[in-house]
């Protein structure tokens, strides 16, 4: 048997460039990217989630993105399935992998692993869809106090999964989570950094593209499209906010400042996770160019590659 395929994994909070450093990445380093933005799945989410176009790519092989409907779902055990194929496939073609990106759910599913437990209950998740996230969280601590405290009170996503985990199965999920295990490949991990300061202006100069880019009749199509309060894709940092602006529930000033103060709350709970990765080599990105910080991490790539 031959040697586990090697991935490249680049993390970290939004804002830090992530995506123009994995392009960079797979450029010089002969790569496929391979998304783990939790919301570049889904088709049509492009200004919201910042995606790369055709000619950012610049001929990049990208996997996992535009792959889902407006009104579908992704979740962690699909991913980790989607990745775990994905991966022998990119080698096979002698090149690398690169798993880019700050969805902590999904990058969980393939660093540290997945439980096989009870699949999705449609059934179990409507019952749950007019109760509010603070009273599952309160239902959570109830028959999971372990899993209530690590998932905050506003990821509805977590909340609801380890609910209908113990309702189905009768265990509760952190049981199922200690027997889980990573993908059998070699990982190289690098996280992007960035100076506090810089990083909320990049926040809130991300924010006014995201308006100044047509945040707004994004929405608008996709709310035509079939999106609606109840899709997986409506808990993207900006799509709440621009449906509030429509129904004229909040000025364009105070969507804005929303956006910001969302994405700041993003930011914060994502680089809590990644502090907690172990096998992570961070990387500084503050006043530097995504092809700089490109070249210093392939050269640390292939240096690791040839021993």
């Amino acid at each position: 048997m031959g040697a586990a395929p090697a991935v490249l994994v680049l993390l970290g909070p939004t804002a830090t460039g992530k995506t123009a450093i994995a392009v960079e990445l797979a450029r010089l380093l002969g790569g496929e990217v391979l998304s783990a933005d939790s919301r570049a799945f889904f088709r049509g989410l492009d200004i919201v989630t910042d995606k790369p176009t055709e000619e950012d790519r610049r001929g990049i092989p990208h996997h996992l993105i535009d792959s889902v409907p407006i009104s579908g779902a992704v979740d962690a055990m699909t991913f980790r399935a989607e990745v775990a194929r994905l991966v022998p496939e990119i080698a096979a073609r002698a090149k690398v992998p690169i798993l880019a990106g700050g969805g902590t759910l999904y990058l969980s599913s393939v660093l540290r692993g997945i439980f096989e437990g009870p699949g999705r209950s449609e059934s179990f998740r409507r019952s749950l869809d007019e109760v509010d996230s603070a009273e599952l969280h309160r239902r959570l601590t109830d028959v999971d106090a372990v899993a209530a405290v690590k998932i905050h009170p506003r990821d509805r996503l977590r909340i609801v999964r380890a609910l209908e985990v113990e309702a189905a199965s009768g265990r509760p999920i952190t049981e199922w989570k200690s027997e889980a295990a990573p993908l059998p490949f070699r990982f190289r991990t690098f996280g992007l950094l960035r100076d506090r300061d810089e990083h909320r202006a990049a926040v809130e100069a991300r924010a006014r593209a995201m308006v100044d880019g047509g945040l707004v009749e994004e929405v608008e199509r996709l709310r035509r499209g079939g999106l609606t309060p109840q899709c997986q894709a409506f808990r993207s940092v900006g799509v709440p906010e621009a449906w509030a602006y429509l129904d004229g529930a909040a000025s364009r000033d105070e969507m804005l400042e929303r956006i910001v103060r969302a994405t700041w709350a993003l930011v914060r709970r994502q680089s809590a996770w990644f502090r907690a990765q172990p096998g992570v080599s961070w990387v500084c990105v503050t006043g530097r160019e995504p092809a700089e910080v490109a070249a210093d991490m392939a050269a640390a790539w292939r240096a690791e590659e040839a021993r």
